[in-house]
């Protein structure tokens, strides 16, 4: 049985350093944790969020849970948190909230044991669904890549090895391990969240319309779609000084003729970066695009409102914050 993690995992997160590592009691975080021991990770926080959406199941989700890091000699955090009540108050769907409390949990955790570096165990099936979700609602470059191995989220490093790994191959590594694990019975029906939509219907439909597995396609994708991001942005960074004539700060000017030079992926880029960097909420395509239109010096209007009662104005070949 081939390992899970890759030969060089060693190599860019050492073994010896403490980590976190995020793990439901399912076959994923299971396989993930069973990996990171066998590949000499000694020094691991276990971290389960209780999330009380399916009664006792969910209690006993946490008893497997310590019971495996006791088994493992390692230390263990779970936390508790009702979601459904936390959806209704923040008005978000069961899905969105549980995730916001789960990284909030992490974060609690990383600041009490003074590591900010997770283990989660999204796979090369999360990958796709993601890709596919951001795909329907109209994502860019960015968006198509998917999630990346490592990333952040505020302080915290979120790391994901096993982003290559299909989920035959997790299956295959739980049973040649023998390793029990705890099956969430939400997982399996259609009904209960969106990725369950991506998992059990739409992927199984383009695999039938198709005639092959379209999964290692999109893969691909998202692996070609990071690339060409990371390589725009590299221009961005390049070029940003000569747009702000070398400017900083929040409330930086861009020169909107050298704006108007650009190919339009990276005045979209820019202007992105332009708003998000001053902390305008709410930026998308639509805000972004208004934005390019008033970039002409004949332009008429010169000036767009924006969320929170500020605006952008264009003068003396200049766009500015007010």
């Amino acid at each position: 049985m081939p390992p899970l993690l890759t030969p060089d995992l060693a190599g860019r997160f050492p073994p010896r350093r403490k980590y976190l590592v995020g793990v439901s009691g399912g076959r994923d975080s299971v396989a993930l944790f069973h990996a990171l021991r066998e590949a000499g990770f000694r020094s691991l926080v276990v971290c389960h969020l209780d999330h009380r959406l399916r009664g006792r199941a969910s209690t006993e989700d946490a008893r497997f849970v310590e019971k495996l890091a006791a088994a493992g000699s390692c230390a263990c955090e779970i936390g508790r948190v009702d979601v459904r009540e936390l959806a209704r108050q923040s008005r978000q769907s069961l899905e969105t909230a549980a995730r916001e409390a789960r990284y909030q949990f992490f974060a609690e955790m990383a600041r009490k044991h003074r590591c900010q570096r997770l283990f989660l165990a999204h796979h090369a099936d999360d990958q796709v669904e993601t890709v596919l979700h951001r795909l329907c609602r109209g994502t860019g470059l960015g968006g198509l890549g998917g999630m990346q191995e490592i990333s952040h989220r505020g302080k915290l490093a979120l790391l994901r090895p096993l982003l290559a790994v299909w989920r035959e191959e997790i299956d295959a590594y739980i049973a040649a391990h023998g390793l029990a694990w705890r099956e969430d019975a939400t997982n399996v029906t259609a009904d209960h969240s969106m990725r369950n939509r991506w998992r059990h219907e739409l992927i199984p439909s383009l695999r039938e319309a198709l005639g092959r597995d379209p999964r290692a396609a999109i893969l691909r994708l998202a692996d070609l779609a990071r690339a060409d991001d990371a390589a725009l942005e590299s221009w961005l960074e390049r070029e940003w000084p000569a747009a702000t004539g070398g400017e900083t700060g929040a409330a930086v000017a861009l020169r909107s003729a050298i704006l108007l030079g650009w190919p339009v992926a990276l005045q979209r880029r820019a202007l992105h970066r332009w708003l998000a960097e001053a902390g305008v909420p709410g930026v998308d395509f639509q805000l972004v695009e208004s934005l390019r239109a008033i970039l002409p010096p004949t332009a008429v209007p010169a000036r767009i409102n924006l969320p929170g009662g500020r605006h952008v104005r264009r003068r003396a070949g200049r766009i500015f914050l007010e």
